[in-house]
Parts: structure tokens; sequence; C-alpha cells
């Protein structure tokens, strides 16, 4: 499949992209805001810089965007044009956060992944933070977790 755009246009948009301050990072800052609770940002001496931190609770929240950390949804998948470069770099980033996320639990943290397409419905990330900011394990069997949490390509988003 050929690139609807030009290679300046390409190029443009993807300078354009941030790693902090995102649109569903910003999101979850609103909901938690609004839920009451105080957080710190990208905490810099942490594995990953967790987007979200909860230092007295040993809290770190990342939000991915879908595509950028394959996340299996319609939006994570990676490009049907130049897969011998999108490839490797898509499931490098994957692979880090999955180092990352070992990293912070060898430290003592808890981490929660909050990707961009369950931003669309906010009651129920409202409950998922909750339910990880209180401790209390989530509704589905620690299997299913596990399983998803291992293979994230297998979730599915279709909401």
């Amino acid at each position: 499949m050929a690139d609807t755009r030009t290679p300046q246009q390409r190029r443009h948009i993807m300078q354009s992209v941030g790693t902090k301050n995102t649109t569903p990072e910003l999101t979850l800052r609103r909901v938690l805001s609004g839920m009451g609770y105080r957080y710190r940002l990208h905490a810099k001496k942490l594995p990953g810089r967790p987007d979200i931190v909860f230092p007295g609770k040993k809290k770190a929240i990342f939000v991915n965007g879908c595509f950028w950390h394959l996340h299996g949804c319609a939006k994570g998948q990676i490009p049907k044009s130049r897969q011998d470069y999108w490839e490797p770099k898509l499931r490098t980033n994957r692979d880090r956060d999955d180092s990352n996320t070992r990293k912070l639990e060898a430290l003592g943290w808890s981490v929660l992944v909050v990707w961009q397409c369950e931003l669309r419905d906010l009651s129920s990330i409202m409950e998922k933070v909750t339910l990880f900011l209180n401790n209390i394990p989530e509704k589905r069997s620690t299997q299913a977790w596990k399983s998803n949490r291992l293979n994230r390509r297998t979730v599915s988003c279709d909401r």
C-alpha cells in the first residue's frame, strides 16, 4: 500500500508527535484530577519515566498510544507500507515497555497501562484506575489478566 502523503508531509507529521502531554495523557489526567487524585508527572528517576506517578502508593501509570506500542486494536497494527522499517521499531517499543514494567515491579512499584482506545469509555477508565489505586483486584480472572498482559496483540478494543 502506497503512502498517501509526500515524504515532506509525512516527516512533518512524524516530527509533531510528542512523547509528553499527549491528548490521551491529558484526558486521563483530567479524569484523575476530577476524581480528586493528586499525582506527579514523568518521574525521571523511575525506569521508563511513567506518565503519571503516585509516589506514596508506589503506583505508576503509563498512557500508551495504540499504534506506537502495538496494542493489537484497530489502531495498533503495523502499517502495510515500509514494514521492514516499522515492524522492528514498534516491536522494540513494546519490548522496552515490558522491560520497564519488570524493572518497576522489581523496585516494588505497581504498574498500570492505559491504552489510547480505552479512553473512549471514561466510566470504565475511572473504575479501572480506582481499582488499581485502591489495591482492589479487577473483576476478570488473574489468568485472563496475565494472558492479556503477556500477549497484548490478542486484546480487542472494539467498543
